[in-house]
């Protein structure tokens, strides 16, 4: 298995994980400023190109 070196992808799956996670497992729910500040990083990431 081979993990990405971009740091906005992989932001990006750790945010689409924990979003998913969040639907399905009541305790999560509140993670949702976390959940905000890695989509923010993410998308900075992915529009750097890094």
């Amino acid at each position: 298995m081979k993990f990405t070196r971009n740091i906005g992808m992989l932001l990006l799956a750790i945010w689409l994980i924990l979003s998913g996670l969040a639907t399905f497992i009541p305790a999560l729910s509140g993670i949702g400023v976390i959940l905000a500040i890695l989509a923010i990083a993410a998308g900075v990431f992915i529009l750097l190109g890094r």
